[in-house]
């Protein structure tokens, strides 16, 4: 919540807003080249994992991206 109010603060100086569609956890493994998106924000819910390793799969393509919807 805290890194989404300051993003929404700092877009709203340049007359921009922007909606939080869920959110949950990344864990990013460098030495593995892997990356794991997992989880829920209690406060925004859960954000669509599919969606988000697409994104990450696109900027790392020579990672492994997996996810999950369990943990928190």
């Amino acid at each position: 919540a805290d890194l989404f109010e300051r993003t929404a603060e700092e877009l709203a100086r340049h007359g921009l807003s922007c909606e939080c569609l869920g959110g949950g956890r990344v864990s990013h493994r460098p030495g593995e080249r892997r990356i794991h998106v997992y989880g829920y924000s209690v406060g925004f819910g859960r954000a669509d994992h599919a969606v988000t390793t697409e994104k990450l799969k696109a900027k790392y393509p020579d990672y492994e991206i997996t996810w999950a919807d369990e943990g928190y």
